[in-house]
């Protein structure tokens, strides 16, 4: 029986090397894409972890930095929200009266805005008024829905773009896009770590970590085991602060538009476009139009009546109308504890309501962003809000702080540790290499300092992998 004669080279196969599943391949590529987004990224996500925990706690801070504005030792009957706003018209007699939020408890101030032109967009001066002794406790520049007073106003801009404007804006963008990446990436690095360690010694857990790691892998222990404890509210406060930012905020707000999630707005007008609403203080009588007045602040109290008659209480913010044709707009203001931001439009002469806004009719989206935003500012439930946010960050600092001591000790010699081998991308099938192009793409479309810089790195990194190889 003769031996058949090999007819191929010694040392090389006739058949091309298998691939390496596809999952595998995806593994190496989420473990280089979160090494370079991890290094790279980082000290954004670090300004905007350290800014944000600032933040988290502003709006407690504020309560006692401006206390002699906020607050009243006075003692006796508050005099009506118009003997208040008059009190503030003769403090800033050369503005324009915009809106007065009343007094909510005793020993509260009263804060009356102007419109000041001199004030940047979104800004409003507030003078303070005692509603016992209708004194002024002081002027302060309030910004946005918030109410924000200068030392939170501060802190939110730094926060938001570096006190650099739109520019800076972009610093901010960066974080909230790439912490998907580097959370998700890090969260599935992390189960594998994980997994393989539990079939080795038996032991191990996503959120426990495993026993007996020594340097490095004590170090790497500690980073994934936060890491998997913080995932979910990283995504969250990535996906909320992304509504505020230049690009990727324009696009949420033109997807919530086109699938009808936007926030609806109260209707003012007393021109016929307005409708009487409902409510004990409803006047479903005639529609026409009330003679002007010219002291339209006479109105605010019976303003303030009817909408807590038809549920619109607690703190609120009254805008006050410009001229005949528009109506008082009394507003729920954002407070701790308060779930639901209702409007409601009425015309006190009439004692008529003209248009109701009732947050439990806002569309389940517009609900969620609401909600969420107040989450993100440390709003939504006061003090213990403001101290999980505190804690997230911390979370998020020390999860830097490790990934940095991780690179550093795999360091060989007076150089870094070499990142994961790159070349996973070429080792895709095609189908597979090509959605994932596509699909960075798209994101590009919606996120672009995501997205493009993705589609880039992939593209580069793919390409030096193939000239090296030659």
């Amino acid at each position: 029986m003769s031996t058949p004669v090999s007819t191929t080279t010694p040392g090389h196969s006739s058949d091309p090397s298998p691939r390496p599943p596809v999952g595998t391949v995806m593994n190496r590529l989420a473990a280089r894409l979160h090494f370079y987004a991890g290094v790279l990224i980082a000290p954004f996500l670090l300004v905007a972890a350290v800014t944000g925990g600032l933040y988290a706690l502003s709006p407690t801070a504020e309560q006692f930095v401006y206390r002699q504005q906020l607050h009243t030792d006075a003692v006796g009957s508050a005099k009506s929200v118009a003997e208040q706003v008059r009190a503030a018209e003769k403090v800033r007699p050369d503005l324009r009266l915009d809106a007065v939020q009343p007094a909510t408890n005793p020993g509260d101030t009263t804060r009356v805005l102007f419109a000041d032109p001199s004030l940047g967009e979104s800004e409003r001066l507030a003078v303070f008024i005692d509603p016992v002794t209708l004194e002024s406790r002081g002027e302060l520049v309030s910004y946005g829905s918030s109410g924000a007073l200068p030392l939170r106003t501060w802190i939110d801009r730094l926060h938001r773009d570096l006190h650099l404007g739109d520019p800076g804006r972009l610093y901010s963008e960066l974080a909230a896009s790439w912490l998907w990446v580097v959370a998700l990436g890090g969260l599935a690095l992390w189960v594998m770590h994980v997994r393989k360690r539990r079939r080795a010694t038996g032991s191990g857990t996503l959120l426990r970590g495993v026993a007996g790691s020594r340097g490095r892998g004590r170090t790497v222990n500690r980073h994934g085991v936060i890491g998997a404890w913080v995932v979910v509210f990283a995504l969250f406060l990535s996906a909320t602060g992304l509504t505020w930012s230049k690009y990727a905020g324009e696009h949420v707000t033109e997807l919530r538009s086109a699938l009808s999630w936007t926030t609806p707005s109260v209707d003012a007008s007393l021109t016929g476009a307005g409708h009487a609403a409902g409510g004990e203080h409803a006047d479903h009588g005639s529609a026409a139009m009330p003679e002007p007045t010219a002291d339209r602040v006479a109105g605010v109290d019976g303003a303030v009546a009817i909408a807590r008659a038809n549920g619109v209480d607690g703190a609120v913010e009254v805008k006050v109308p410009a001229d005949a044709e528009t109506a008082f707009v009394v507003s729920q203001r954002r407070v701790p504890w308060r779930a639901s931001t209702s409007s409601i439009a009425v015309d006190p002469s009439r004692d008529a309501v003209v248009d109701v806004n009732r947050f439990a009719d806002w569309p389940l989206a517009a609900k969620l962003s609401a909600w969420g935003v107040q989450l993100h500012m440390g709003v939504l439930f006061g003090l213990p809000n403001q101290l999980v946010l505190l804690g997230v960050v911390g979370a998020l600092i020390a999860l830097i702080v490790l990934g940095y001591r991780a690179w550093w000790q795999r360091r060989r010699g007076a150089s870094f540790g070499a990142p994961p081998a790159r070349g996973a991308l070429r080792e895709l099938p095609a189908p597979a290499a090509a959605a994932l192009l596509a699909a960075s793409a798209a994101v590009g479309w919606f996120l672009p300092l995501l997205g493009w810089p993705l589609l880039a790195f992939l593209l580069l990194d793919t390409a030096i992998g193939a000239a090296r190889s030659k």
